[in-house]
């Protein structure tokens, strides 16, 4: 009695721990983007063909066929254009690289053009360099005649 108690008790428990883990089907159908509806989730989707492209997925749930194969054969038949982002491996590497490079670009752009707004306008003023002797002279006779 106090067995077949117990292992009523171990079922029922069982039971309530797998109904609360939430179906791998509904998270996966959030995660692709739809083969039917370009730019669409397959959840966001509203075609017949993504209806049943989702009735199958929750079939092969309840079959209990596992996730990851269900994802490798999806990739299999619609191949990567399931995915929101492209993978960061090949060619889609580049989708990374390229944002990442004009974003490291225009902050080299911004720090020179603070660096040279922040010099001070006297020091570029007197600066040494070559001068000419008759343009001075001509100046102090001009600043001397005015009155």
């Amino acid at each position: 009695m106090r067995a077949t108690l117990l292992v009523v008790l171990l079922l029922g428990l069982a039971g309530a721990a797998a109904a609360a883990e939430p179906p791998w089907s509904a998270e996966l159908e959030r995660e692709l983007m739809s083969p039917y509806c370009p730019g669409r989730s397959l959840v966001e989707c509203p075609s017949q063909k993504a209806t049943e492209l989702r009735l199958w997925i929750q079939g092969q749930e309840r079959a209990g066929v596992t996730r990851t194969a269900v994802e490798q054969e999806l990739f299999r038949r619609y191949g990567d254009t399931l995915r929101h982002a492209p993978r960061a491996e090949g060619f889609g590497l580049w989708a990374y690289l390229v944002p990442a490079a004009a974003l490291l670009a225009g902050a080299a752009l911004v720090v020179v053009f603070l660096r040279r707004q922040s010099v001070p306008a006297t020091a570029t003023a007197s600066a040494p360099g070559p001068r000419d002797a008759e343009l001075e002279r001509r100046l102090e006779e001009e600043l001397r005649a005015s009155p």
